[in-house]
């Protein structure tokens, strides 16, 4: 069995966006993160999805599951003070219906173009190997700071990004999720630093550039070029 759990709790201050959460601003017409979920939707090797919500948006996000006949979200679940305690309760969630040897995808919500390889391969590497964590590689210098001085510079063919999805078996994603709240992490950056913490190794599945996270007004705007581009590969078989 094949999950996803769509991380869709941020506020969207770095968006400026006041009157609606970045995951609910609209691209061509629709929400952010309806192209999301239609992605995933459309998968053939997808069974399921949770979605983590701000609560006071949820109702709303069960409209637009029904305007859009998104069947495959089963659950939705309000956040929580961090991000890793949200992915944590729509993991919880998913447990109550899934065995522990299935497969989670996380993934966020404002990732509208993960596309069908990125997918198919996430799951493909969790088989094989326990884990499939996204990257693309750094396309610019890395370094490390202090006192507005620059430490370190690190060889860039040597670094990677990593993106989204991150994908686990759904037992063992929650096994390292409940040994943090109970040491106290409630705060790590994402699912793979949490695992790599609690012994897990973790391999590498080479993601899409275009899969980006609109965080920013910048970001949004890529976004509507991205999408652009798209449409116009498929209509004209580009």
């Amino acid at each position: 069995m094949n999950n996803v759990l769509i991380f869709a709790g941020g506020s969207g201050t770095r968006m400026n966006s006041r009157a609606k959460p970045k995951q609910f601003l609209q691209l061509y017409g629709k929400e952010i993160i309806i192209h999301t979920l239609e992605n995933f939707q459309n998968h053939p090797e997808i069974d399921n999805i949770v979605v983590v919500c701000k609560e006071d948006w949820i109702k709303i996000l069960w409209k637009l599951l029904d305007k859009y006949d998104l069947d495959k979200v089963k659950w939705v679940v309000p956040g929580g003070e961090t991000g890793q305690i949200s992915i944590y309760n729509g993991l919880a969630e998913l447990e109550k219906h899934c065995p522990a040897d299935s497969i989670v995808l996380v993934h966020d919500g404002v990732r509208p173009f993960v596309n069908d390889d990125l997918i198919s391969n996430c799951i493909k590497s969790v088989k094989e190997y326990g884990s499939g964590i996204t990257v693309v590689p750094a396309i610019e210098t890395i370094v490390t700071t202090e006192d507005n001085k620059i430490k370190t510079i690190t060889d860039r063919s040597k670094c990677s990004l990593a993106r989204a999805p991150q994908s686990f078996y759904l037992g063992e994603l929650l096994e390292a999720h409940r040994k943090a709240q109970k040491e106290g992490k409630i705060n790590m950056i994402d699912s793979a630093c949490l695992m790599q913490y609690y012994g897990h190794e973790l391999y590498t599945v080479p993601g899409n550039f275009d899969n980006i996270k609109i965080t920013t007004p910048a970001d949004f705007y890529t976004s509507r070029a991205l999408y652009e581009v798209r449409e116009n590969q498929q209509i004209f078989g580009l």
